[in-house]
C-alpha cells in the first residue's frame, strides 16, 4: 500500500476519454509505478501509459463509481477487491489472453479476497507499521504504543499517515479487539485512544519516505516499502511491526467495466507477470510482488531487507484486513471523521 502522492499525477476531466489505440490509463496509488517498467512496455509494445495517482482506497472507490473517469486499470487492495466486484466497478478477466498467469506464486494464486484471482493480477503486497529514527527515540519500535501512547521524545514529531483501514484498526489491535468488529466497547476504547494520542503527532500527511530521509519526521505510522526507501537515504530509519497487531496489504491490479482500452490493458496485465517486469515493480517501490521467479532479479539490497523480509519474531502480529460489513465500516468512518476534526 503504499502510497505517497506526486506531481506525476496526470489531471483528468470527469468525461470518459474515448478509446486510442497505443495508450492505456493506469489508476494506482502514488509513486508506486516504476517509471522504467513503463518506458520498457513502450518499448516492447508501442503503448504508452499514463499514471494517474490517488492517496486512498476510498478515493479512488469514490473517483470511479461516480462514473466517467476514463481510466482502465485500478489497484485496490485486497479487502477493498470485494466491494469493487459487487458495485460492478471490475470485470472477470479472460485468462485466454494471460498467458503468463501460470507465474503468479502459488500462494496468491487463490486468495480469500479473489478466489482463483478471477478479477484480479497481484501488483506488490507489503505490511504497515511504524518508522522511526532510532537517533531520536531508542526504545521499543515494535508497538502500536509509538504513535497511540507517544514517548517523550517523540512528542510533536511523529506523523500518522491518514489511511483510515490502517490507522483504526491499529488501534482496534492495540485496545485488544479484532479488525472491523461491531463491538461498541472495543470501538469506544480504540476512539478514545486515537483522540487522545492526536494532540502528540505533528501531523496526518503522506510524503514519509522524503520526509524521514530528511529528518523532517521522527517517526510515522508507515508502510514497509516506503520506510525502506526512507532508510536508504537515512541509516538511522528502522521499522518496526506493532506485536498487538498489524496490517498486512495486497494491492492487485483489475480491469474496469468501462474501461476503453480493453486490449492494451490485457497487454499490461501479462506483461507485469513476466518475473523480470514484476521485479522492476519492487525495485522501484521497494515492496515484494506475487510473480514466482520474480526473486532472480531483485536488488540484492532486498533480499535481506529487514523491511521486506519480516523477521519471524513478528510474522504471526500480521494480518490481512477482511472486507467489513456495512455497519463495521459506518463505526470506522465514524472514528475516523471525529479524528479528522
Amino acid at each position: 500500500m503504499k502510497k505517497i502522492l506526486t506531481a506525476t499525477a496526470l489531471l483528468l476531466s470527469g468525461t470518459a476519454l474515448a478509446h486510442a489505440e497505443g495508450v492505456l490509463q493506469l489508476y494506482n496509488w502514488g509513486n508506486y509505478t516504476s517509471p522504467a517498467l513503463l518506458e520498457k512496455f513502450k518499448a516492447e509494445t508501442g503503448i504508452t501509459v499514463t499514471v494517474t495517482d490517488y492517496d486512498s482506497n476510498d478515493a479512488a472507490l469514490a473517483k470511479v463509481e461516480a462514473g466517467g473517469s476514463g481510466f482502465d486499470l485500478v489497484v485496490p487492495s485486497a479487502n477493498y477487491v470485494p466491494i469493487w466486484v459487487e458495485k460492478g466497478l471490475i470485470v472477470p478477466l479472460d485468462a485466454s489472453k494471460l498467458a503468463n498467469k501460470g507465474n503468479i506464486a502459488p500462494e496468491w494464486q487463490d486468495v480469500p479476497w479473489d478466489k482463483g484471482r478471477a478479477y484480479t493480477i497481484p501488483w506488490q503486497w507489503g505490511s504497515t507499521g511504524v518508522a522511526v529514527n532510532t537517533k531520536v527515540y531508542g526504545g521499543d519500535i515494535n508497538t502500536s504504543a509509538v504513535f497511540l501512547d507517544v514517548p517523550p521524545e517523540l512528542v510533536g514529531k511523529i506523523n500518522v499517515v491518514p489511511e483510515m483501514n490502517d490507522v483504526v484498526n491499529l488501534a482496534i489491535w492495540y485496545v485488544g479487539g479484532e479488525p472491523c468488529t461491531e463491538d461498541t466497547e472495543v470501538l469506544k476504547k480504540a476512539r478514545d485512544v486515537l483522540l487522545a494520542a492526536k494532540p502528540n503527532w505533528l501531523s496526518m500527511d503522506y510524503g514519509a519516505t522524503e520526509k524521514l530521509s530528511n529528518n523532517d519526521w521522527a517517526a510515522s505510522v508507515n508502510w514497509n516499502g516506503s520506510t525502506m526507501r526512507a532508510r536508504t537515504a537515512n541509516p538511522d530509519v528502522k521499522y518496526g511491526y506493532p506485536k498487538e497487531g498489524y496490517p498486512l496489504f495486497m494491492d492487485s491490479v483489475a480491469l474496469l467495466a468501462d474501461a476503453q482500452n480493453v486490449e492494451e490493458a490485457y497487454k499490461f496485465l501479462d506483461f507485469i507477470m513476466v518475473p523480470e517486469n514484476a521485479a522492476m515493480i519492487s525495485d522501484f517501490a521497494r515492496y515484494a510482488n506475487g510473480i514466482a521467479g520474480s526473486d532472480a532479479f531483485m536488488p540484492e539490497d532486498m533480499k535481506t531487507a529487514p523491511e521486506v523480509m519480516t523477521p519471524e519474531e513478528f510474522k504471526a502480529s500480521g494480518h490481512f484486513l477482511p472486507t467489513c460489513s456495512p455497519k463495521a465500516q459506518e463505526y470506522m468512518t465514524a472514528i475516523w471523521t471525529e479524528l479528522q476534526k
